[in-house]
């Protein structure tokens, strides 16, 4: 599966996931070729670019749940889209698609993990408003800057300032709940802090920055931009595990125990090259589980450190080209635990 920009794509490629309109209605089934007018049709929705599937992959296999969530996810992004317009009064000039699904993707993560970590009601509710609303300012930078896929220094820095400036929308319009004002900026803050270099240890951070710090920078490494691929879960999630000066550890634990990363059937590629299949998750250390070694059929437990200390999961297979199929019900004779989620058909195009 690649993820392709906009203005690269050709008629022929495949859809690795469906399209739909505002309304939640079926545009494009996923394995559909495109054509001139879908292609134009991608370009007029104002989406940065789509996944579609390499010449020979087959199609990813998608629970009904997948699919309801790809809809879901659309009409939301809409939903956000038209609420951010009411509150800046203004036409929009940058790169909107990104910014209402980071919005949208940042607070689905804050939801799942604040529920995951039983926080109190408000303060989920805060966290989640928060992350709708947090990118505001950026949807005030110039379209000169805005559409550019490569910005310079300078530009950079006007983007972040946009950013801080839309805090002070934020105080206007939620006066009454000076919360969601503190949730971004501190978020923001301890986010900055890697590039800066200042100590926020002395910082006194809400619950809700500390969630959305983790959600933020989890969805800005792993989501589409049109600047460059995405990054997958696993590189995201070592840079929050090796950063706890920045995203808290438990907020951490919360995220991993929100999403589904290193699941059975995942393939994988090790520190050595080797590709592997995931056979267990590890619940006490995510990158640790049980695998299946692709060059000699062993099963290895990366979390037995003494024997196979040297030997670490780098990234997930880009590619499922070579895909395996996962026999369940040998997994369950030889004891180990899987779940065996219900897959969709693919349509015939």
């Amino acid at each position: 599966m690649l993820f392709v920009k906009r203005d690269e794509l050709k008629t022929g490629m495949r859809l690795a996931r469906p399209i739909y309109n505002k309304d939640g209605v079926l545009l494009y089934e996923r394995n559909s070729k495109l054509t001139a007018q879908g292609i134009e049709s991608i370009r007029n929705f104002g989406l940065i670019g789509i996944f579609v599937l390499e010449p020979a992959e087959p199609v990813p296999p998608m629970t009904q749940a997948d699919i309801d969530f790809e809809r879901f996810q659309t009409m939301n992004v809409f939903s956000i889209q038209e609420e951010l317009e009411k509150i800046l009064v203004q036409n929009l000039r940058s790169k909107e698609d990104y910014i209402y699904k980071h919005s949208l993707n940042v607070a689905m993560l804050c939801a799942m993990i604040t529920h995951v970590l039983n926080m109190k009601v408000d303060e989920q509710l805060e966290a989640v408003q928060a992350a709708v609303i947090h990118d505001i300012g950026k949807l005030t930078v110039p379209k000169s800057i805005a559409d550019k896929e490569i910005l310079s220094s300078e530009e950079q820095q006007a983007v972040h300032a946009a950013q801080i400036q839309g805090f002070d929308i934020i105080d206007i319009v939620y006066s009454s709940a000076p919360n969601i004002k503190r949730i971004c900026v501190q978020a923001q803050k301890a986010l900055d802090s890697l590039t800066t270099g200042e100590d926020i240890s002395a910082m006194k951070m809400v619950n809700g920055a500390k969630v959305m710090a983790v959600a933020d920078a989890f969805d800005t490494m792993t989501a589409m931009h049109a600047e460059k691929a995405p990054e997958s879960e696993v590189a995201a999630l070592k840079h929050l595990l090796d950063n706890p000066q920045v995203y808290d550890p438990q907020i951490v634990s919360g995220l991993i125990r929100s999403i589904n990363i290193l699941v059975p059937g995942v393939s994988v590629e090790l520190n050595t090259g080797d590709k592997a299949l995931v056979l267990a998750s590890n619940e006490q250390n995510i990158l640790e589980p049980m695998i299946l070694m692709f060059g000699d059929n062993s099963i290895i437990d990366l979390s037995n450190r003494r024997e196979y200390g040297d030997l670490e999961i780098r990234d997930i297979m880009k590619t499922m080209d070579n895909r395996y199929i996962m026999d369940m019900d040998m997994l369950k004779r030889q004891g180990i635990k899987v779940d065996e989620p219900e897959y969709v058909e693919v349509p015939q195009s």
